[in-house]
């Protein structure tokens, strides 16, 4: 019986030590994990057709979380999102669910409720 072949999350966020720790966390669960500063960074990368579920940070410089989720469906990649952010807006949460996204976390947020938003990501995939 062939292996299923280990989930890529792929986290995109400005915030170097939010994409550190993310990345730690998401290693030490057993997935195999790339991080990427920008939207921009991710675009450009060969990681869009290899990702299996998407970490998203809402606000960022330059492209947002919620315009990188429209190119992607422009494109053509369903690829599942949970969104992540700082900004406490409870209008932000339906919003980025309203548009198609597994999950909305605000930081901090827990191992938890990451690997509870995760699970769902990788079952819609």
């Amino acid at each position: 019986m062939p292996q299923k072949k280990t989930p890529m999350i792929s986290i995109v966020d400005d915030d170097e030590a939010v994409r550190n720790a993310t990345k730690a966390l998401i290693r030490s669960l057993g997935y195999r994990a790339a991080t990427f500063s920008s939207a921009e960074e991710f675009l450009a990368s060969e990681y869009i057709g290899l990702t299996n579920c998407l970490i998203l940070d809402v606000g960022m410089p330059g492209m947002s979380g919620l315009e990188l989720q429209r190119e992607l469906k422009l494109r053509g990649q369903n690829i599942p999102i949970v969104f992540i952010t700082a900004n406490r807006d409870e209008g932000v949460r339906p919003r980025v669910l309203a548009q198609g996204a597994v999950a909305c976390l605000f930081k901090p947020f827990s191992d938890t409720a990451l690997l509870e938003a995760l699970n769902m990501a990788l079952r819609v995939n």
